[in-house]
């Protein structure tokens, strides 16, 4: 299913004279004052992917503000004490994601900021789980059948004799944000429609077949960090935040009919939870 691309028109005004110097060096003043020298030893991601997350998190904070010029090459370089060719590869990354552009004889200029920050609530309830974000599409990786999952909780009740399996990729805005492995019993699989895992939360599919009664469900939320399978497969850096979720259900027989284990990205991700 294609998924609608977002239309921006963009304007860059690129002061001259005085004024223009006086901004930037405003800018380049207040960075040096606000960061720490960088110990990269804390991390083994690339060098490189470091700077980037560090100078992509000055865009997003709006230190970096869009249409102003960043601190040249030279300025990074030396701010940071790395090589000039790692910074080169930094902003590569950005320019890539379309969060800069470089100018000749002109500079480096902000021209967007990172995706909609944390517009995907991991519900915390079971009407929560029912809903699709809006302007979703998935993605079927792969399907098997006969297959039996490895992270079932036995405590809440007792494995189907068998599940189908399926492998989902969930996209919005053009960009992966989800990924989802999917374990649900085979003669429950049986009385859902193929066009169902395309368009429906896993919960949903359940919910709305008639006879199963799902009695009770569970969820575990953790953090991580994307390995290169994941960081290829969500679009991100080497090494950058995710939350993995766990989730199950039992029917009514006390059988585990859902198992589900997901990945989500951590710069969409949050977890709204009412205490009083």
């Amino acid at each position: 299913m294609a998924v609608p691309q977002a239309e921006t028109c963009l304007c860059i005004l690129f002061p001259a004279g005085r004024a223009n110097t006086m901004d930037r060096k405003m800018t380049q003043a207040q960075t040096r004052n606000s960061t720490a020298p960088i110990d990269f030893s804390r991390s083994a991601a690339a060098r490189y992917v470091q700077l980037a997350s560090l100078f992509r998190r000055r865009v997003e904070s709006g230190q970096w503000p869009v249409g102003s010029q960043i601190p040249t090459v030279d300025e990074l370089a030396e701010e940071c004490q790395v090589a000039r060719a790692t910074v080169r590869q930094a902003l590569d990354l950005l320019q890539a994601e379309k969060l800069i552009e470089r100018y000749r004889a002109k500079g480096t200029f902000v021209t967007g900021k990172p995706q909609e920050q944390f517009w995907c609530e991991v519900a915390s309830n079971w009407d929560g789980q029912l809903i699709a974000p809006e302007g979703v599409s998935i993605e079927i990786l792969s399907a098997r059948d006969r297959r039996m999952p490895s992270s079932a909780d036995l405590t809440l009740g007792k494995l189907a004799q068998s599940y189908q399996y399926w492998h989902r990729r969930h996209w919005r805005n053009g960009r992966p944000y989800y990924l989802g492995e999917v374990f649900i019993d085979e003669k429950v699989c049986r009385r859902i429609p193929a066009k169902a895992f395309e368009t429906k939360t896993s919960m949903r599919i359940l919910r709305d077949l008639p006879g199963l009664d799902i009695v009770e469900a569970h969820q575990t939320l953790t953090l991580g960090s994307a390995d290169p399978e994941l960081a290829d497969l969500l679009q991100l850096p080497l090494n950058a935040p995710v939350a993995h979720v766990h989730r199950s259900a039992v029917d009514q027989n006390g059988t585990i009919v859902f198992i589900g284990d997901g990945i989500y990205r951590g710069d969409v991700v949050r977890l709204d939870i009412r205490l009083k």
